[in-house]
């Protein structure tokens, strides 16, 4: 559900959305949910105090500085302006990666129960990828009715998601 809202921050951004858009983001959200269980699964019990440890603050600062880089972005004027792409190999990296660190833990817990690896990570990663990719077009479609603080509403989500999956992990 986190990729779906930040599909949707994404799609907000996105002003001529076209099908490989879309496409893209899903990949890397399905792609990074997927993978991260497996190499939770591989770090297995060693790792696993440290990883949830600090899980959630990983998660927290990747979102929070992406929102404030958003909403000071949404406040500039027009010519100075500098919008964040959501497209951009960096930006999607790292959104893949805030959204996806809760399932590195996931992949640890894998490696001490009965369950079938390769089921599960095509499942996660099926499911990611759909919510993903209609999570863009939502965010695009909707987009437009609030076309002058898309940035700053875009910017309040991602920090909203960062702080839920911190208050999650404290509490």
């Amino acid at each position: 559900m986190d990729c779906f809202a930040v599909s949707i921050t994404s799609g907000l951004t996105i002003k001529h959305l076209r099908i490989n858009h879309a496409l893209q983001i899903a990949v890397f959200f399905g792609s990074f949910q997927a993978f991260m269980p497996v190499i939770g699964w591989l770090a297995g019990l060693g790792l696993r105090d440290f990883i949830t440890g600090v899980d959630h603050w990983v998660a927290f600062g990747l979102l929070g500085l992406i929102g404030l880089k958003m909403i000071y972005e949404s406040s500039k004027l027009g010519s100075d302006k500098k919008e964040i792409n959501p497209l951009n190999i960096h930006v999607l990296f790292m959104l893949s990666i805030a959204t996806s660190i809760d399932a590195l833990a996931i992949g640890i817990s894998f490696a001490f129960l009965n369950v079938s690896l390769i089921t599960s990570i095509i499942i996660i990663g099926t499911i990611t990828f759909l919510l993903s990719f209609i999570g863009v077009y939502v965010g695009n479609r909707s987009g437009h009715f609030f076309e002058k603080k898309i940035e700053l509403a875009g910017g309040l989500i991602l920090i909203g998601i960062g702080t839920k999956i911190l208050i999650e992990h404290l509490t």
